[in-house]
């Protein structure tokens, strides 16, 4: 009896999970629009200073990755799954982008469904090799905390000594840390292909070995804007 109930709910899970996925993909089937979206993101967020990222946050990442509208919910089973976006700093600026999908799950009882947006800084070397890779996971191969969030988390140090990534979410108008151990981070590369005409690794893009293209400029546009903001 046992047995079966559990087969049962990880089929609820399964089927919800798919179900959130397949509503992702028809709502969101254009990557140039993912691109805008997540502009958007950073331009909302960072308009509101004392309730954003810190400036000297910011100003120490080396890579910046949005998910616009992840989804979370579920049924006993906690589910999330989002695809976003990343630009890594190089000589030249910042580099194109390079497209994600994130998914995990975390145990507890959860009912309904949410959609946030998401937020990952990377905040140095080892954590730039882990997104320049095809997937890691946060939390087991690159170590992730909740970032803070404002200028009164300015002078905390401590996220600058024990994370590789950073990341934040932001739900019905309200930004604030959050932790993501466990959730996979891997190339989407349908949305890669869409994008660049062909394959293009994480690598090659983040690096500055690929051309951005003009569609790229609403997101890379908004990311110097606030990136050099952060810097004065």
């Amino acid at each position: 009896m046992r047995k079966f109930a559990l087969l049962t709910l990880l089929g609820l899970f399964s089927s919800l999970f798919a179900a959130f996925a397949a509503d992702d993909q028809a709502k969101d089937s254009k990557v140039t629009d993912r691109v805008q979206a997540a502009a958007d993101v950073l331009n909302e967020i960072q308009g509101a200073p004392d309730k954003g990222i810190p400036e000297r946050i910011l100003s120490s990442s080396e890579c910046v990755a949005v998910v616009p509208s992840m989804l979370k919910g579920g049924f006993i089973f906690g589910a999330k799954y989002g695809r976003g976006l990343a630009s890594c700093r190089t000589p030249k600026g910042w580099s194109a982008p390079a497209f994600f999908t994130v998914e995990g799950g975390s145990f507890g009882f959860q009912i309904g469904g949410q959609a946030v947006d998401l937020v990952l800084l990377v905040m140095n070397k080892n954590g730039v090799q882990h997104l320049l890779s095809s997937q890691f996971s946060l939390g087991a191969d690159a170590s992730v905390a909740a970032g803070p969030v404002g200028r009164e988390a300015e002078g905390d140090t401590d996220w600058k000594m024990r994370s590789e990534v950073l990341t934040y979410s932001r739900a019905r108008g309200v930004f604030a840390g959050v932790t993501l151990n466990g959730a996979v981070v891997k190339q989407d590369r349908n949305s890669t292909r869409e994008f660049y005409g062909h394959m293009v690794t994480s690598k090659a893009s983040l690096t500055g070995e690929v051309e951005s293209p003009a569609s790229a400029n609403a997101f890379l546009t908004t990311l110097a804007k606030w990136a050099q903001e952060a810097a004065k």
